[in-house]
């Protein structure tokens, strides 16, 4: 059982930055692949970045050049730098973990974005 913990979510200001952390239970250098997800009100969840075990990364298309996702494998932590946000921005935020050909999901983290 792989368990995740979500945090740095929070309000900001158009133009801002936040810093997403993801905390997995068991060595992160043994995931597949992690991956941030977010869910704004009313829309379907979607993908927003992701990172294999051998990192290379992929962005959805939207937060390319803004946002970077990374990991710490001695922390067991992956990270989502957000830079430049946007209103459009705002949902909660889930981190996943790809893990024996499962899946895992965080509770997570509410980011709002003001105009």
């Amino acid at each position: 059982q792989v368990q995740l913990v979500e945090s740095g979510g929070g309000l900001v200001q158009a133009g801002g930055s936040l810093r997403l952390s993801c905390v997995t239970s068991i060595n992160i250098a043994a995931m597949a692949a992690m991956s941030w997800y977010r869910q704004a009100p009313g829309k379907q969840r979607e993908l927003v970045a992701s990172i294999t075990s051998s990192a290379p990364t992929n962005y959805l298309d939207s937060v390319k050049g803004r946002f970077t996702i990374s990991k710490d494998n001695a922390k067991n932590t992956v990270y989502l730098q957000m830079d430049s946000l946007r209103p459009e921005d705002t949902g909660v935020y889930y981190c996943k973990a790809r893990y024996v050909l499962r899946d895992y999901w965080g509770q997570g983290t509410q980011v709002t974005v003001s105009s």
